[in-house]
Formats: structure tokens, C-alpha cells, sequence
């Protein structure tokens, strides 16, 4: 799995103009579930995101994570996270999982996710079209990988 992880003072997704998910303070997530994936990356990458130290304390140090400062978070699924494109000019997305394979884990992630900051996670919806507005703060964005766990 993969995951692209902004720290926003907001954000929204909508679907055919209708907000989906909207959050305030917290992170956006762009999440890619790979061919490889299984329930193992899915926790690990909750519990992960959960725990990164990546909001300010009271002396402007990144100490405290996403549970400390009871933020949100909004997730939102992205397949194109898996692209190859080392050859020709069209991405490929072969690695990335197959809806019946990803959904579930897609679901799995955010369950935990909710187990982990003890509040609603705001999503998208899986396979849609969506729009995405945020205001990155700081701006801090990681990209975090199930298989190269950095």
C-alpha cells in the first residue's frame, strides 16, 4: 500500500458537486492499494499514519500525531499511486489492485484508522471521479510505502 499523507488546516472531496468528506484540521490521504497488498500493510499503514509526530506542540516542535491534537482525517482512494512509467509516454497502472482485491483493504485501512484516532474518517468514494480541495499546511506531505518501510 501507499499512501500520500498531507498535513491540512481543511479539506474536501467532492462527487458530482456533492461534498463526500470534509475534514478541518487533520491529514488528507491519498491511498493506493498494490496487487501485492494484504491485510498486514493495512494495519501498518494505520497504525503509522495514526502515530506519525507530524502536528506542532506548544514550542512549535513536530511532537505530537494525529491522535494527540484529536484531528481528522479524510481518505480517499488513488490507484494511479502504483503508475509505472518507465517506458513510452502513457502510464501504466498494472500494478495496482483489482477493485475486488483493493476495496476490501481500501475499507480495512480506514476502519483501523478510526479504531486508532477513536473518531469518523471522512472518505471519497472508491472508483469515482472526484475533486479535491485542501489547504496544506506547513505544506507537510510524506509518502509513506508498505513495501519500503523508510
Amino acid at each position: 500500500m501507499r499512501a500520500v499523507i498531507q498535513r491540512v488546516s481543511k479539506a474536501e472531496v467532492r462527487i458530482d458537486g456533492e461534498v463526500s468528506g470534509a475534514i478541518d484540521r487533520g491529514l488528507m490521504i491519498l491511498l493506493g492499494v498494490e496487487q501485492d497488498d494484504s491485510s498486514e500493510d493495512a494495519t501498518w499503514l494505520a497504525r503509522k499514519t495514526s502515530e506519525l509526530r507530524i502536528f506542532s506542540d506548544a514550542d512549535g516542535l513536530m511532537n505530537l500525531s494525529l491522535t494527540d491534537v484529536r484531528g481528522n482525517a479524510l481518505v480517499v482512494s488513488q490507484f494511479t499511486l502504483h503508475a509505472k512509467y518507465k517506458k513510452g509516454k502513457r502510464p501504466s497502472f498494472i500494478r495496482a489492485a483489482r477493485p475486488e482485491q483493493a476495496i476490501p483493504l481500501y475499507e480495512q485501512f480506514i476502519v483501523e484508522l478510526e479504531q486508532y484516532i477513536e473518531q469518523k474518517v471522512e472518505t471519497g468514494k472508491f472508483g469515482a471521479d472526484m475533486q479535491i480541495e485542501l489547504i496544506n499546511d506547513g505544506p507537510m506531505t510524506l509518502i509513506l510505502d508498505t513495501k519500503n518501510k523508510e
